[in-house]
């Protein structure tokens, strides 16, 4: 893996490896084995969503134990979850819409922003406040790969992550398209292997993500 900048961008955090994982955890005990077994299949971009109680603390506990690893926060609402998110030692944010009180907050707290958009009005207003990096959410409900392709025309300079959908058997449908970056998933970090520690399967699922084409 090639060297990151200690100051992220979104281009970054896009760019590393085709597929960033969206990852749910109930128990911080298994965020550090998590990490390291994504790191060792090659992904060390990892979403880290806002969804449970617990997501804080395993936030903070890749940011401190697995140094190789790029912990992010997604489902960031609130310019206190970007507050929360930065001080647990995210070091980018994920949101699955676009506000500017969002994308304030996440700059003052130094987090780079992949925003989320789902129609033509909020890439407009995302690119209004700079961001040409954005996240497609929920991608196969709101048109899938057929409405990416028809942004290619008026949204030219919009480079996307879709998200939402997204598995091992599509992927590459998505990562076709020259205005797709990469793509978000929770397959790579099934619940049941998390939950019986089988780290080994995710390393294999992270290696094959890592080694998809775009």
């Amino acid at each position: 893996m090639k060297p990151l900048p200690e100051k992220l961008s979104a281009q970054d955090v896009m760019d590393d490896v085709p597929v960033i994982p969206v990852i749910v955890l109930h128990d911080p005990a298994h965020a550090v084995p998590l990490a390291r077994a994504l790191v060792a299949g090659g992904i060390r971009m990892l979403e880290v969503t806002l969804r449970t109680p617990a997501a804080l603390a395993c936030i903070e506990r890749i940011a401190k134990e697995v140094p190789e690893a790029v912990a992010g926060a997604g489902t960031i609402r609130s310019a206190a979850d970007a507050q929360a998110a930065a001080l647990a030692g995210a070091r980018f944010g994920v949101s699955p819409g676009y506000t500017r009180t969002v994308s304030k907050a996440c700059h003052d707290v130094g987090l780079p922003l992949l925003p989320g958009v789902a129609t033509g009005s909020e890439i407009m207003m995302a690119q209004e406040d700079g961001f040409n990096r954005l996240k497609f959410f929920p991608a196969l409900q709101a048109g899938g790969a057929p409405m990416l392709k028809a942004w290619q025309g008026p949204f030219g300079d919009v480079t996307f992550c879709p998200t939402g959908g997204i598995h091992a058997a599509n992927a590459h449908e998505f990562l076709s398209l020259s205005n797709v970056a990469c793509v978000g998933g929770s397959w790579i970090v099934p619940n049941e292997s998390v939950q019986t520690g089988d780290w080994t399967r995710i390393t294999q699922l992270a290696s094959e993500a890592a080694a998809l084409p775009r």
